[in-house]
């Protein structure tokens, strides 16, 4: 049986900070909606499962989010995850101009974790902690194949 992943699933503090973060770097809003009923109680496992959710793409159609923020149950806050925590690391994406890429994040108050790095001469990366803490790899490819 083939798979695909679908989409990856964050739940953010705030919808609207964190879909201009994402709109900004080049993602594509999709859809909107707001969820809730036996039906998503069932899915999500949650009684009262009430939320508000857009789903976000990349522009080369490969590639989705989808972001949730809680109406009830309330949200959770957690500590940010730190790179190597077990669970949910990051979520990564591949830019074409990096030094672009982090004035975009700068101004959403997005700098990276520690700087930029080069691996080997393969990539320009780095992380930054995008909004509700979302640890997010931006890199660049330095040779394209």
């Amino acid at each position: 049986m083939p798979i695909k992943i679908e989409n990856v699933a964050i739940a953010v503090r705030d919808l609207e900070a964190t879909i201009g973060f994402f709109t900004d770097l080049g993602l594509t809003v999709l859809g909107r909606d707001e969820v809730r009923g036996e039906w998503s109680d069932t899915a999500v496992g949650l009684d009262g499962n009430h939320a508000k959710i857009a789903m976000l793409g990349t522009p080369d159609g490969n590639g989705r989010l989808e972001l949730f923020e809680y109406i009830h149950p309330d949200a959770i806050e957690t500590e940010p995850t730190l790179p190597n925590e077990i669970g949910m690391h990051r979520v990564a994406f591949s830019v074409d101009d990096l030094e672009h890429t982090l004035q975009i994040a700068a101004r959403h108050g997005c700098h990276p974790l520690r700087g930029v790095a080069t691996y080997g001469d393969v990539y320009k990366l780095t992380y930054v902690r995008g909004p509700s803490g979302i640890i997010v790899m931006l890199a660049q490819e330095l040779k394209k194949s």
